[in-house]
């Protein structure tokens, strides 16, 4: 071996191993691109998922594989001649010999110079593949068909310039190890088309909201009442716009001068609550506990809980009450078909000019279409029809507004109904809220029926979380009043 160096040895080595000539194939195409392109995202910050895919989930483990099979060939391929890199007597020679170690040094220069570039586009890999796998682009669009439907609600929520990761995995290695586990399963349900359609709500192994949502919300330092104004139209000839006025009473937590009260009463410290539910969605709820601040405990039943408990084949242990039990849809919230309607006609995106256009448009997207694709076409072509039928001079002299009102009745539909996944109106309910259609949201509990061994009962009356001072009222005294008008 004296004729040979170490240097020599090692290609002598690549050369002769099919699996380290294959790695050095790979790392000598993929090094160049992989080099560009993580840059030109550093200095450009590319937001395509499919670009950050090709290079952080193809360019870059193959890079990697490269160099893993390189060494392995390397060192571990048997042919006529074993390489005998680094065994003690080969060490021996280049360190006792001067001739041998002014040659090792000039090599083991070159081969620290080679590290160094692999070990520079190794960690910009990993620090770039880092960021891409937490950035919403990865986590919205990458798997496009699965996560249309929460990322197009996401992007309408008032989280939309949260990042995903901030809420779903938070801070901490725990968390993120989970995620990374759970986010490689679903991975795999993807690309074998396993997953269910729609995606199956709430998600029961996600961190406890508190952890996550009290880093920006602080319920103990809420105060006092909210008044909001909400803006509909009825489906009449005019699209009469009528108020639905609330005085919420959010209430707080409990801090250092106030005791809990309100609506936020209870996550307060001094009131643990926790619930039974006897199926998945946390639908159905027969129990229901109050841990007071002294120990004491007050159990609320219906009078079924004992038969409904026994009986529930996909139950949960107790669950303690936190932020998404009530909020449990505060970025990826999907509207009733008359509440998506009645939002485009108050920003203007369907013109109230139209007549009966709240009337036609609630008709046409309640209809259940196979695929997005069908339910354009036919949104396109009831409306245009029907008004051309019953309006044809309306339509010949403005058909802006036909047009404007096509596209925001169209995007009330798109932005809510996603056939692919078998997501319509009222498959995913807000627990804030309450209606005729699909929410019961408090009634889960405030109905009046949850009562206690001693008759303490949880009620049901309005009152308890909000007044009414105004619903379905065109000109409400009390906006007059507010607004320092004359009654």
């Amino acid at each position: 071996m004296g004729q040979f160096d170490m240097l020599k040895d090692f290609f002598l080595g690549i050369s002769r191993s099919r699996v380290s000539l294959i790695g050095s194939m790979l790392v000598t195409i993929t090094t160049p691109f992989l080099l560009g392109y993580m840059l030109a995202d550093t200095v450009w910050h590319i937001k395509n998922p499919y670009f950050g895919a090709a290079v952080y989930l193809a360019l870059g483990p193959a890079f990697l594989g490269g160099l893993v099979l390189i060494f392995v060939g390397a060192f571990f391929f048997r042919g006529e001649r074993d390489v005998h890199l680094f065994t003690l007597e080969y060490l021996r020679r280049y360190f006792t010999d001067p001739e041998l170690f002014g040659r090792l040094r000039r090599n083991v220069f070159l081969i620290v110079l080679l590290t160094s570039v692999n070990f520079v586009v190794f960690s910009m890999f990993l620090y770039r593949a880092y960021h891409y796998m937490e950035s919403t682009q990865f986590c919205g669009q990458f798997c496009h068909t699965v996560m249309n439907p929460e990322h197009t609600a996401y992007k309408n929520s008032p989280h939309s310039r949260v990042s995903c990761v901030e809420c779903h995995i938070g801070a901490g290695a725990d968390w993120f190890v989970k995620s990374k586990i759970s986010g490689a399963r679903q991975l795999f349900a993807v690309a074998a088309a396993t997953y269910p359609k729609p995606i199956v709500t709430p998600v029961h192994g996600l961190r406890p909201a508190r952890e996550t949502c009290e880093q920006c919300h602080r319920p103990e330092l809420f105060h006092g009442d909210k008044l909001t104004v909400t803006r509909r139209f009825s489906p009449d000839e005019e699209n009469s716009l009528v108020h639905d006025v609330l005085l919420m009473k959010i209430g707080s937590a409990g801090d250092r001068v106030q005791s809990s009260h309100g609506i936020h009463w209870h996550i307060a410290p001094e009131n643990k609550i926790t619930y039974r539910s006897t199926d998945f969605s946390r639908m159905v709820i027969p129990e229901v506990t109050l841990t007071q601040v002294d120990g004491t405990q007050v159990v609320f039943r219906t009078p079924d809980a004992k038969a409904l408990l026994q009986g529930a084949a996909g139950q949960e242990d107790a669950r303690e009450m936190d932020c998404i039990d009530c909020h449990n849809r505060p970025s990826h919230i999907y509207l009733p078909a008359d509440d998506a309607l009645d939002r485009k006609l108050a920003e203007g995106q369907i013109p109230r000019a139209l007549p009966y256009i709240k009337r036609q448009a609630l008709e046409i997207i309640s209809v259940e279409y196979a695929s997005t694709e069908l339910a354009t076409s036919a949104i396109k072509t009831g409306l245009s029809t029907w008004y051309q039928d019953q309006y044809p001079q309306l339509v010949a002299d403005q058909q802006q507004l036909l047009d404007a009102a096509i596209t925001g009745v169209l995007a009330a539909y798109t932005e809510n109904v996603f056939p692919e996944m078998n997501v319509k109106f009222g498959t995913y309910v807000n627990h804030i809220s309450h209606g005729p259609d699909f929410d019961i949201g408090c009634f889960r509990c405030h109905d009046d029926m949850h009562e206690s061994e001693d008759g303490q009962v949880i009620s049901a009356d309005c009152n308890t979380c909000h007044t009414l001072l105004a619903i379905d009222e065109p000109d409400p005294p009390i906006l007059k009043t507010l607004q320092g008008q004359a009654l």
